[in-house]
């Protein structure tokens, strides 16, 4: 049984859910009538024209936030809008990522390596999502079940590494697994029913792959829907002894 259905009502956040994998989370969970409340953030929440719809559509379940993850204030100010409302979360997914971004690009060789570029990789992929379990703990600190999840990469496993390049992404993705892995470990110490997990969720028809699709089988590049209902399903299957694993989208769990 999931544990959404031992939970009554359930409160839900997606972070980074203007696009993507994001919003594809947000219309899953609308759809379901276990989820009471999803709290749904981006950075510019009034150019995010699709969860705008959804929210007019849905305007008692569906709450947006603005929420840049590389501000801290704006996570404490989203935070502190939500404890206002409710006093547990039991689904927190973080979808927030970058692998490209006007000039900024994954590097082919070391020869563009780039300083700035590699602190930007880090301060979206990796500072973001530990600062997200700073803040969101005490709305996990309570007895029912409960997951935080984050987009992660298979590119991020040192293990899996066989191609070289994308040395930025591939960096941070890594260093997010580990900043995720040892959060689970506090948080199994302050809120041991909440479980943290890092998920690759396979190359999803988005604006982040695109440039980078040309070569993936066409059976291998998922929809976004089918990505958001595959990752629910792993979601929903986590068991305690979960937290502070890294699983694939089949649920397969992915090396270090």
């Amino acid at each position: 049984m999931s544990f959404i259905d031992e939970i009554n009502p359930v409160n839900a956040l997606i972070v980074g859910a203007s696009q993507g994998i994001g919003l594809g989370f947000v219309k899953k969970l609308l759809q379901d009538d276990r989820i009471a409340k999803v709290y749904a953030t981006s950075r510019q929440p009034e150019l995010a024209s699709d969860l705008i719809a959804l929210a007019a559509e849905h305007s008692e379940r569906l709450i947006c936030l603005a929420m840049d993850i590389t501000d801290e204030s704006q996570i404490v100010e989203a935070v502190q809008k939500i404890r206002a409302q409710v006093d547990k979360l039991h689904l927190v997914v973080n979808c927030v990522g970058l692998l490209h971004e006007d000039t900024l690009q994954p590097e082919k060789s070391l020869r563009q390596i780039n300083s700035e570029n590699l602190l930007r990789y880090f301060q979206i992929n990796s500072v973001g999502a530990v600062l997200l379990a700073k803040h969101l703990l005490p709305l996990f600190r309570h007895g029912e079940r409960s997951v935080f999840a984050t987009i992660s990469a298979k590119l991020g496993s040192i293990g899996d590494n066989q191609l070289g390049g994308w040395y930025g992404y591939r960096a941070s993705k890594a260093a997010l697994n580990m900043l995720m892995r040892t959060a689970a470990i506090e948080y199994k110490r302050s809120c041991p029913k909440a479980l943290i997990v890092t998920l690759h969720p396979g190359t999803t028809d988005t604006r982040l792959s695109r440039p980078f699709q040309v070569n993936v089988p066409a059976e291998q590049l998922f929809s976004v829907e089918r990505t958001a209902t595959q990752l629910l399903a792993v979601i929903e299957q986590l068991q305690e002894g979960d937290s502070g694993q890294f699983f694939s989208w089949n649920g397969s769990r992915l090396p270090w």
